[in-house]
């Protein structure tokens, strides 16, 4: 990792993240600095500042079964409170090793206060918990205000370009009906983001669940929406030529169509988007078309 990949992020990530190009931000490689030691699983427990509280009782299964015929792979990153070990890094990977009978587990002992054991943990949940649209959102906006992190520093420690971490910090505005429906999977992260600043969203997201459609469905479904009430004065001077073109168009790109015409025949062609997956979309189509 570069030093201008890292700019802006907070001194105790940085010291934590080090200088290794192909550092494993859980393993923290073995070093004169980060000393492996085993510890017995007894001396661990979970740290209260962990803003995971559910995981996944399929993968945890799994890596029980993972645990049962490798071994731990990874050490567990903690730090020392009295004679007991708080776990910053890898609760997982200590969860799964109590069931499958594991008795010592290798750590890593860092001496962080409570503002960094907070900012890892976030950090180790967006990179490798499979979270839900919602919670990814949440965990962006908590490094956000609470630890100055910008969206361009976020994008190059977690993996995603920084429209993808804005489209999923939108989802934020939504209600919390919708936001709970993102948590249990009853919507994805597309049919949340096409939502999105719409008027009656409680209502289109129970239709959305109730007849099962999918992303590019609801996305017309919003569309048609937002086109459903015209301006009358704009439908009474348009021919009906340029409202069928209008109508052409919309069925094309599912999106709102206006076409202003003027004098000697010039005008104006718009094309609304909400999203830059919207964008995409549209100049996806229009790559196909040529």
């Amino acid at each position: 990792m570069t030093d201008e990949n890292k700019k802006g992020l907070g001194r105790g990530l940085d010291a934590l993240l080090g200088e290794d190009e192909d550092f494993d931000f859980i393993s923290m490689r073995h070093s004169s600095e980060n000393e492996l030691d085993k510890v017995d699983v007894n001396l661990l427990y979970p740290s209260p500042l962990q803003p995971r509280k559910d995981f996944d009782e399929e993968a945890l299964n799994s890596l029980v079964d993972s645990i049962r015929e490798k071994g731990v792979l990874q050490p567990l990153l903690v730090r020392k409170k009295g004679d007991k070990y708080e776990i910053i890094a890898g609760e997982r990977r200590y969860r799964a090793s109590k069931i499958a009978g594991v008795r010592e587990l290798p750590v890593i002992v860092k001496d962080i206060d409570d503002k960094e054991v907070l900012e890892v943990a976030l950090i180790e949940n967006l990179i490798r918990e499979n979270l839900s649209a919602i919670e990814e959102a949440e965990g962006f906006d908590r490094l956000i205000k609470e630890f100055s992190h910008t969206q361009e520093a976020l994008s190059q420690v977690i993996g995603k370009s920084r429209s993808q971490i804005a489209n999923t910090l939108r989802l934020l505005s939504l209600p919390d009906s919708i936001k709970n429906m993102v948590r249990e999977n009853k919507l994805s992260a597309g049919h949340a983001r096409a939502l999105v600043g719409v008027e009656n969203a409680d209502d289109l997201a129970e239709k959305i669940v109730k007849e099962g459609l999918n992303v590019r469905q609801t996305e017309k479904l919003v569309a048609k929406q937002k086109n459903a009430k015209p301006s009358a004065k704009i439908a009474k001077t348009k021919s009906p030529e340029l409202i069928s073109i209008e109508k052409y168009l919309f069925d094309a790109f599912g999106l709102k169509v206006e076409i202003n015409n003027g004098k000697n025949n010039k005008g104006i062609l718009s094309i609304k988007y909400d999203s830059i997956e919207e964008l995409e979309n549209i100049i996806n189509i229009l790559e196909r078309r040529v």
